[in-house]
């Protein structure tokens, strides 16, 4: 069983509030998510390919995320994220923009680095594949290959719509 916390639209803890995932969320209430764009030093941004058993199976994600533990602080959550999706280990990641949706606070992560690329860690169950692509084939990208682009929405560089 997956515990989370509760938020408020505006990112405030709810204390004494704990979510149960695949338990409804009571309308109001909030849980958190993180989201880390992955950009190399030579300019290349990570893609990942989420399982064909997960919501939008099969697709490329410019991110690695997901929901945030319980007890665990935006940044505590992205790093695990980051790790388990990816293999990568960093404190260097920069947040770059918060928003909020009908049940789901996001905070999303910028990361640049000079990992090496061919080490990436797929996490079993949740991705299968990962490829690095210049931001002009992340642009060109239909949104039936890519599976979210709202982190895209904080990096100016990435800020024309995905067709």
């Amino acid at each position: 069983m997956e515990l989370w916390d509760a938020y408020s639209s505006k990112f405030e803890k709810i204390e004494g509030m704990t979510l149960v995932r695949g338990e409804p969320i009571p309308e109001g209430i909030h849980h958190l998510v993180c989201d880390v764009l992955v950009k190399h030093t030579d300019g290349t941004y990570l893609l990942m390919k989420r399982a064909n058993g997960k919501l939008f199976g099969g697709m490329w994600e410019a991110s690695a995320g997901g929901s945030a533990l319980s007890g665990e602080d935006p940044l505590q959550c992205a790093k695990r994220e980051l790790f388990e999706e990816t293999g990568i280990v960093s404190s260097e990641l920069k947040e770059v923009g918060r928003l909020s949706n009908r049940d789901t606070v996001f905070v999303e992560y910028l990361l640049i680095t000079s990992c090496a690329k061919h080490e990436i860690v797929l996490q079993e169950g949740e991705t299968t594949a990962y490829r690095w692509v210049r931001r002009e084939e992340l642009l060109s990208m239909r949104k039936d290959e890519l599976a979210t682009d709202r982190i895209q929405c904080f990096i100016p560089e990435l800020s024309i719509p995905i067709k």
